[in-house]
C-alpha cells in the first residue's frame, strides 16, 4: 500500500511523501482528538516554484507568488491529492481523513494569519481542533524545523507547502530527517522588511501581516508618496521600523489598498516571503539542496526605493 500511495500522490502533484506511525505522537496530540483510531499520518509536500518569487525580487510582477505559490496549491492541488489518496485508502477498507490548514479559522483570540485578510478570520474557535502541521511534517520525515518556524526540506528548502491524511491503516514509517539544514545564520531575520522575526526566530504575526501586505514603502512599488498620511509615525511604518500592536496593525492594514488580493481571502504578498527567499539562497550557496541548479537567482541584486520618496 505504501508504494501505491506514494505513486498516487506524485501523480496528483505531491513532490514529497512521508509516513509517521501513531507511536511518534503523544497520546494527547490533536490527531487523536480529530481521529482517535489514527494509526498512520501521511505527510504530503508540494514545492513552490522558486521562479514565482522572481517578479517580487526584481520589482516587476507581484501576483504570481500568491496565486500560483499559495492559492492554487492550497485550494486546488493539495485537496485533489488528498482526496485521491483518501479514496484509494477507503477502497482498501480503511478510513482516511484529509487534513489541511483552514486559513481563516484559529483557536487563538487575538492572533492572525498574515496570508489572509485579518477581517476574514474567525477567531476564538477552540472547538475547531487543528493539528500542529509543522510538527507533523517533521515527524513524517518531510524535513526539519528552521529558525523562523518554516519547514526546511532537502529538496526545496523552505519553498514547500504541506498537508496530511490521517488513516487507521498501518503503513511502514519514513525516517525522521536528522536536522542539518538550518545553521541559525539569521538570514531570515535580517531579510524581513518589517523586523517581524526576533533573534530566537519567533514571528510576530501581526507585525508580519503588516509588512507581508506591503507597509514597507522601500519594497513596495505601488505605494503612493502620501501613504499613511494620517499616521504620526508614517515614516517609521514605511521604513519598516514601526512596532505594531494588534490594534495598530489593523489600522495600518485598513490603509493598505495598494494592490488587489487574490481569491479565498488570500492577500498578495508584497514582501515575497523575504525570509524564505533569503533562507533558500543561503542553503543554495552552501550546496545543501538536492534539487537545485546554477542560475541568476542568487546573484541578482534586489531592488528598493529610497525613503526620501515619502518625506
Amino acid at each position: 500500500m505504501k508504494n501505491e500511495i506514494i505513486a498516487l500522490a506524485k501523480q496528483n502533484g505531491a513532490d514529497l511523501v512521508g509516513f509517521a506511525p501513531a507511536e511518534r505522537f503523544d497520546s494527547e496530540n490533536a490527531i487523536f482528538k480529530i481521529m482517535p483510531e489514527t494509526k498512520t499520518v501521511i505527510g504530503l509536500g508540494f514545492r513552490v516554484l522558486r521562479g514565482t518569487f522572481r517578479g517580487i525580487e526584481e520589482g516587476t510582477t507581484y501576483y504570481q507568488y500568491t496565486t500560483m505559490g499559495v492559492e492554487n496549491i492550497e485550494e486546488t492541488i493539495m485537496p485533489m491529492a488528498q482526496l485521491k489518496i483518501a479514496a484509494y485508502i477507503e477502497e482498501k477498507g480503511f478510513t482516511a481523513l484529509p487534513q489541511r490548514r483552514h486559513q481563516q479559522i484559529m483557536a487563538e483570540e487575538n492572533s492572525t494569519n498574515p496570508e489572509v485578510a485579518y477581517d476574514a478570520i474567525y477567531r476564538s474557535r477552540p472547538q475547531e481542533i487543528q493539528m500542529n502541521f509543522l510538527d507533523a511534517a517533521v515527524r513524517c520525515g518531510l524535513g526539519e524545523k528552521g529558525l523562523h518556524n518554516a519547514l526546511l526540506t532537502e529538496e526545496f528548502g523552505p519553498f514547500v507547502r504541506y498537508c496530511f491524511v490521517l488513516t487507521d491503516a498501518e503503513i511502514p514509517a519514513s525516517e525522521i530527517k536528522k536536522p542539518h539544514l538550518c545553521d541559525n545564520c539569521g538570514a531570515c531575520i535580517h531579510a524581513c522588511p518589517g523586523k517581524a522575526i526576533d533573534k530566537n526566530g519567533n514571528v510576530n504575526k501581526w507585525q508580519c501581516a503588516v509588512y507581508y501586505n506591503g507597509a514597507n514603502g522601500t519594497k513596495n512599488p505601488f505605494m503612493p508618496p502620501d501613504a499613511f498620511a494620517d499616521f504620526e509615525n508614517r515614516l517609521e511604518i514605511i521604513a519598516g521600523e514601526a512596532k505594531v500592536t494588534p490594534d495598530t496593525a489593523k489600522k495600518i492594514l485598513d490603509k493598505i489598498y495598494f494592490y488587489p488580493p487574490a481569491q479565498h481571502a488570500y492577500q498578495c504578498s508584497i514582501c515575497g516571503r523575504a525570509c524564505d527567499v533569503s533562507c533558500y539562497i543561503h542553503l543554495e550557496e552552501k550546496n545543501l539542496l538536492t534539487k537545485t541548479f546554477q542560475s541568476p537567482f542568487r546573484k541578482r541584486k534586489t531592488w528598493s526605493f529610497s525613503l526620501e520618496s515619502f518625506r
